[in-house]
């Protein structure tokens, strides 16, 4: 892409899984062994830019042709975990989610109509063959969801500049930031903690609120873990939105700690705790979410 690969993009953000070798079956088992032991492997930035290059053409190409065979790995406790990307499957996905983002003028005009329905044409067609796919990523612009602190504690957050932070050794390799990427904020952990928090925490707001879009979405993230194998490991990563937040409230970004008081305030009763914990989350990423209306 010439100069354009070097462009940093700023506005998404990832909940990932990397599930261990031994869950894949062969032949990708096989595939997926070589290609970590390439000397270099692609970064988030990278995915994001590749899908952002298709949109460039005439008329666009908003889904690939074929399906990626890259993927972001890393060692959990020695074990070498994988998270593919499945571009094509999360494009479609992302595909059917933008009726409900964009005023129908907009979309028509980004993505004709003839070409969208080619797109969800071959996506009928493939999910007949492939009735069980599911992504290993999720993403989010502008934001990181809420739902999606409740998985991880704030000991598990990882922040500074590639190297400087203890992790899997090979910040260059993971998923996430590559080296060249630099500044991180990321959050991992162990699927079985994931799956326990999600129930507790899905607990605390049925018990204190009955229902809302924070459960439904919780319930959403849940049932989604529960496909991937129970010694995966769980990663929230903040991606290119490092580079649109200023350092110093990265720094004193602590959401997941913010998240966990709230609950934990709910399960105590003291509503007046759990309402300034949520007042910091609404106001920090109502603040991150309006950028995206900047000029």
């Amino acid at each position: 892409m010439g100069s354009a690969s070097s462009v940093t993009v700023p506005y998404a953000a990832y909940l990932r899984v990397y599930e261990p070798l031994g869950a894949f079956p062969e032949p990708e088992r096989t595939h997926w062994e070589r290609y970590a032991r390439r000397e270099a492997l692609p970064c988030a930035q990278d995915e994001l830019r590749r899908s952002l290059a298709d949109l460039l053409p005439t008329p666009p190409v908003p889904v690939p042709v074929h399906e990626s065979g890259d993927a972001f790995v890393t060692l959990q406790d020695g074990v070498l975990c994988v998270c593919p990307w499945r571009t094509r499957l999360r494009g479609w996905v992302a595909l059917g989610e933008l009726a409900e983002t964009l005023p129908a003028p907009v979309l028509d005009a980004a993505l004709p109509p003839v070409v969208r329905r080619q797109a969800e044409a071959d996506y009928e067609r493939w999910q007949e063959r492939n009735p069980d796919a599911r992504p290993w990523i999720r993403t989010a612009t502008w934001q990181v969801p809420l739902r999606w602190f409740v998985l991880f504690s704030d000991e598990e957050r990882e922040y500074g500049k590639t190297g400087e932070y203890a992790g899997d050794g090979e910040p260059g390799r993971a998923g996430g930031q590559a080296g060249r990427e630099g500044l991180i904020l990321r959050y991992r952990t162990p699927m079985v903690q994931a799956r326990r928090r999600v129930a507790r925490g899905l607990r605390t707001l049925k018990d204190a609120i009955d229902e809302g879009p924070l459960i439904d979405g919780l319930v959403d993230v849940g049932r989604w873990l529960e496909e991937f194998h129970p010694r995966s490991l769980v990663e929230l990563d903040y991606g290119g939105l490092v580079h649109m937040v200023p350092e110093a409230q990265l720094a004193e970004d602590h959401s997941a700690g913010d998240t966990a008081e709230g609950l934990a305030a709910l399960r105590a009763g003291d509503g007046v705790r759990a309402g300034r914990a949520y007042e910091r989350l609404t106001e920090r990423w109502s603040a991150v979410r309006n950028r995206q209306y900047a000029n």
